[in-house]
Formats: structure tokens, C-alpha cells, sequence
């Protein structure tokens, strides 16, 4: 089963799975996807796809779905995923993110299903002046969105070490994100957010189409080679190929225990990088100005990928103009997203 499987990642992370022999099962509640998603899924796919409109927080719900279907392994993606409005709501995040995921986790362990795939985030290390980040690397998230990802981590070592040591054991993974962009190859599906983009690359694709005015580049003083932000971008089919990989090394026979996985490219690139290789790509020129550095934000933060290249055979391939040429070929054809 993937939770938020009509997402972003999710619906990527669905089409991997399924063209890997997987037959998964998307939960979504759809309060930040497109019901239009389904089609476009199956339209890849060329076959029927079971999507459940749900929520991991409503528990009568989940164990409705458990009770008719054997899942080998869940997926959890599903979540708050935008960190200024974490600031604006924090209550709406730990709900979400904590209380869901503690919600999951007992109809799972109800149901006895034990493997466990969790999306974390790279916020959970907060603001760290040594690069790259490696998985023991100190977690001092700044914002309600990666401390509700932080205290997911938390509790699933928890359970991982209670259940081993009873004798019945669950194999979880957490996988920190860096920053995924791009889209399917296809053009079918990509990110498309309600409202105002949070993240950089969708706000930049729609100032290409001519849905937002300009861009906004939050700080040009950074000590960083072009003053503005650095960051690792990984393309989402990079990413969903080392969930696949993750799921694989879960499923394996072994004893029970809690893993923890950077999924990034171990590469920085600038804000001005990203608008270039934009630019690139599209054929097109996005404005921009330049506007105060936001607090918080940190001037440099990449991954230290090693681990996950060791453990799964994993490794991210695609470069950021690849990244970017994905991204355009989106937005090209759906200016206004889904609905368009």
C-alpha cells in the first residue's frame, strides 16, 4: 500500500512499483492532489488501479482496507509536507504527520503487516555547517515540518527495538529526502501543487508559462559561489527508484530493524544553477528579482549518499538538466496543471 500515493512522489512511487512487479494499493485523501490523478496513473500503467480516498488518521478506515487485502509492506507518504505554513500551523502538521503515522502503525501491527517504508525529509538535520550530510549526522530540526518528521523517526526506532526485542520484528526505513524535482518521463504526471507552489522548481515552470509574474530569490548574500542557496536536487524518478530498492532490502529475509537512508546525488546546485539549466531546457527566460534571505533558510545543504549506495545498489543518474527537461515537458503540456 502507498499512503499519499495520488502526491507527488506517491504517484511516481506508484508507477515504479507497479512496473517493478509490485501490485500497490494508493491511499489518498486528496486535500493536496487532483482526483484527475487516477486516470493519469492508469493511463501509464494501462490497467485498472485501486485508489482509496482515506485518511491514515481515520482508524475505522484503515482497518476497513487492511482487513480486505494482504499487504506485504506500506508505503507512508502521505503527510504535510510545506515547511513555511508548518510555521503558520503547526497543530495541522503534527496531526498529519505525527498522529497519522502513529494511527498507521497500530492497524498495521493489528493486521500484522511489519515492513515499513517512511518518507522523511533532510530538514530533519535542521541547520549543519558540515557537508555533505551523512545519516549520523546531529538532527536539530528548525520548523514544526521536519520536527513532525523527526518525531516520526523517533517513534518507528522505538517500535523497531520494542518489536525485535519481543521476539516479533518489524524492518523499517527511513528515507530523508533532499529535493526532489523533475517528472515522469511521459509528461503524464509531475508536481503540481494547489495554490502557490512552496518549492522553487514548480514556481519557477510556472513564471515559464506565464502564471506567475516572476520569481522571487530569497538572498543573493549567501557564502556560496553565486550568493544564493545551495541545494541537492534529485529527480523524482531517482528518488522512487531507491524507494523500490529500499522496499526490496525490507522484504528481504533478515532479522527486525530500524534503517535510515539519505536519498540525494551528493551534489549542490544554486538557485541561479536551477534557473539556468531552466532556461536550458525550456528555451525560455525567467525574471527574477532578488528579496530578503528568509530566516531559517540555510546558505548550503547536499547529501552524503555512500550509505544507500552501499546498502540498496542505489544511485541517483540523472542530471539536473535532465531534471529540468522533465520538469518543462510537464508544464508545457498542463500550464494549468491537471485540470488544463
Amino acid at each position: 500500500m502507498v499512503t499519499g500515493g495520488a502526491g507527488y512522489i506517491g504517484s511516481h512511487l506508484v508507477v515504479a512499483l507497479a512496473e517493478q512487479g509490485f501490485d500497490p494499493v494508493v491511499l489518498d485523501d486528496f486535500s493536496n492532489s487532483r482526483p484527475q490523478m487516477r486516470d493519469r496513473l492508469q493511463r501509464i500503467l494501462g490497467r485498472e488501479l485501486q485508489v482509496v480516498v482515506g485518511d491514515v488518521n481515520d482508524r475505522r478506515s484503515l482497518s476497513s482496507l487492511f482487513s480486505g487485502a494482504e499487504f506485504a509492506a506500506v508505503a507512508h507518504l502521505a503527510g504535510r509536507k510545506a515547511v513555511a505554513e508548518s510555521a503558520r500551523q503547526p497543530l495541522s502538521y503534527y496531526r498529519a504527520n505525527v498522529s497519522g503515522t502513529l494511527a498507521l502503525c497500530e492497524v498495521m501491527a493489528e493486521f500484522g503487516v511489519r515492513h515499513l517504508l517512511f518518507s522523511s525529509s533532510a530538514t530533519v538535520y535542521g541547520e549543519s555547517t558540515a557537508m555533505p550530510l551523512a545519516e549520523h549526522a546531529p538532527l536539530r530540526a528548525t520548523n514544526p515540518y521536519g520536527r513532525s518528521k523527526l518525531m516520526v523517526e523517533q517513534m518507528l526506532a522505538d517500535l523497531a527495538s520494542a518489536h525485535r526485542a519481543a521476539g516479533n520484528p518489524w524492518r523499517i526505513a527511513a528515507l530523508r529526502y533532499f529535493n526532489p524535482v523533475g517528472a515522469h518521463p511521459s509528461g503524464e504526471i509531475g508536481e503540481d501543487p494547489l495554490g502557490e507552489p512552496e518549492n522553487l522548481v514548480p514556481y519557477i515552470a510556472q513564471v515559464a508559462v506565464g502564471r506567475r509574474q516572476q520569481l522571487r530569490v530569497f538572498g543573493n548574500q549567501y557564502p556560496t559561489p553565486d550568493g544564493t542557496g545551495v541545494r541537492d536536487y534529485i529527480h523524482v524518478m531517482d528518488l522512487v527508484e531507491g524507494h523500490v530498492a529500499a522496499l526490496r532490502y525490507l522484504l528481504r529475509e533478515g532479522p527486525g530493524g530500524y534503517f535510515v537512508w539519505n536519498l540525494g546525488t551528493g551534489r549542490g546546485a544554486s538557485v541561479l544553477d536551477v534557473i539556468a539549466a531552466f532556461e536550458r531546457a525550456s528555451g525560455r527566460s525567467v525574471p527574477y528579482v532578488i528579496d530578503a534571505q528568509r530566516p531559517g533558510d540555510v546558505a548550503a545543504c547536499w547529501a552524503d549518499p555512500r550509505r544507500a549506495q552501499r546498502d540498496l545498489g542505489w544511485r541517483a543518474r540523472r542530471t539536473l538538466d535532465q531534471m529540468m527537461s522533465d520538469v518543462w515537458r510537464w508544464q508545457a503540456a498542463h500550464p494549468e496543471g491537471l485540470g488544463s
